[in-house]
């Protein structure tokens, strides 16, 4: 089974920056907006794609061991805003929502149930926090939300910040906040870097590609 792995954070708390230690050849980015990233390394492999069908299939046939869908939340949007105007009648509103959240359902699952277990693919991800301070991923619809609690289906969530200063990740959470990954894994916080997240991982679960490996 392959593993994916929650990214989330603010705009502008250095999600897409966090690539920048990846070899150029070493990541499949999947853009999913055609977002120019804030470095100048150019990445071989780039889909930019918001069809879900095009991204299970480069997935299947990627070279490398590493993807990184950036910003896997709009393709949720890409799904509301291509469906909301349409005329509707009776219960086809609520069939656009559960089609919004079948599709990334689907997606997740595809990665964890259809990948080689070596293939690591990195959900970057916008956060919302409600009014009393809880943190969480940003989705459309109550299904995801409610009925799914979509960080439950990943090992590793990673809260993206910046205090100004410096950009880094927090790797355990607390009441408020769903950041989580298993115990000796990381530190409290890491550095802004899933190179490091990625080589770290790998040799925690004795895969190839992590520094005793190397």
């Amino acid at each position: 089974m392959g593993e994916p792995i929650l990214c989330y954070g603010k705009s502008g708390s250095g999600k897409s920056r966090s690539l920048k230690n990846f070899a150029e050849d070493e990541i499949l980015l999947v853009n999913v907006i055609s977002k120019r990233m804030p470095f100048q390394k150019q990445f071989k492999y780039v889909l930019k794609s918001r069809n879900y069908n095009t991204i299970k299939n480069q997935l299947m046939k990627m070279p490398c061991k590493v993807a990184v869908i950036d910003d896997a939340g709009y393709l949720q949007t890409s799904t509301f805003m291509e469906g909301h105007s349409t005329p509707k009648k009776g219960a086809s509103t609520f069939d656009l929502f559960n089609q919004i959240g079948d599709e990334f359902w689907d997606l997740i699952l595809f990665v964890k149930e259809q990948l080689p277990e070596d293939v690591f693919v990195y959900f970057l991800m916008h956060e919302i926090s409600n009014d009393y301070g809880e943190v969480k991923v940003r989705t459309i619809g109550k299904l995801l939300d409610e009925k799914v609690c979509i960080e439950g289906m990943f090992t590793i969530c990673l809260h993206c910040m910046t205090d100004g200063t410096k950009h880094y990740f927090k790797t355990q959470g607390g009441t408020n906040d769903i950041a989580k990954s298993p115990e000796e894994m990381f530190d409290l916080e890491i550095e802004n870097d899933l190179k490091f997240v990625d080589t770290e991982a790998r040799k925690f679960w004795g895969m190839d590609g992590g520094e005793e490996s190397a």
